[in-house]
């Protein structure tokens, strides 16, 4: 059984999403596989949302993902050192949310317009080939769709996580789970298992055992 299957034989309500989580998976990989990043972005829940998903994919999440450095790195490194990475560093899947930024997200909200928080980091940032992910409940979180809009031009392979209507973030991004509910905390919930399945599936392709 794969990790959709599996999903789906849980959260019943989440099989209609299942083709969408799939190529939402498919993207993510894509920009992994061309040696890309992911940003992550969303607000309020949605943004605790996206620093999870962060640390589902920056370090082990269901694989211990142990890191093999080559000859040149470990060459450079103290014993000990080395033995402490060998023992605890894990295997990491470039990710960022969007919300880190603190110092920055002030200077833009100050500076410039607090809807172009995200849009500012994917100027400065992305790259043709990285993947965007925005998650908004409703779909229509103007700063989240303004950073797809431009994640989108730029070449960024673009995602969405939002309710059931989608809002104009589906509108925008190359594809869209929509979770079968548009009442927020509801949502929420289901984003949940949503993606953590991506996360795992994601892990799964790039680590063993």
């Amino acid at each position: 059984m794969s990790l959709f299957d599996e999903l789906t034989a849980n959260y019943p309500r989440l099989s209609e999403c299942k083709p969408s989580i799939e190529r939402a998976y498919d993207l993510i990989c894509r920009a992994y596989d061309g040696g890309g990043r992911v940003y992550v972005c969303g607000n309020g829940g949605s943004e605790a949302d996206s620093k999870h998903i962060v640390g589902e994919l920056m370090k082990g999440f269901l694989k211990k993902r142990p890191v093999k450095f080559p000859p040149e790195i470990r060459a450079k490194l103290s014993p000990e050192t080395l033995a402490l990475f060998g023992d605890k560093l894990q295997g990491a899947l470039p990710c960022h949310s969007l919300s880190g930024e603190t110092a920055l997200i002030t200077a833009v909200v100050n500076d410039l317009d607090p809807r172009l928080i995200f849009a500012q980091q994917i100027h400065g940032c992305g790259r043709p080939g990285d993947c965007f992910i925005g998650i908004s409940t409703s779909g229509n979180a103007e700063d989240v769709c303004l950073a797809a809009e431009l994640a989108a031009a730029m070449g960024l392979y673009t995602v969405a996580l939002t309710g059931q209507k989608g809002g104009k973030l589906a509108e925008i991004c190359d594809e869209t789970v929509r979770v079968p509910s548009n009442f927020t905390p509801e949502v929420q919930e289901l984003h949940l298992p949503v993606y953590h399945a991506l996360c795992a599936a994601v892990e799964a392709r790039y680590f063993e055992e």
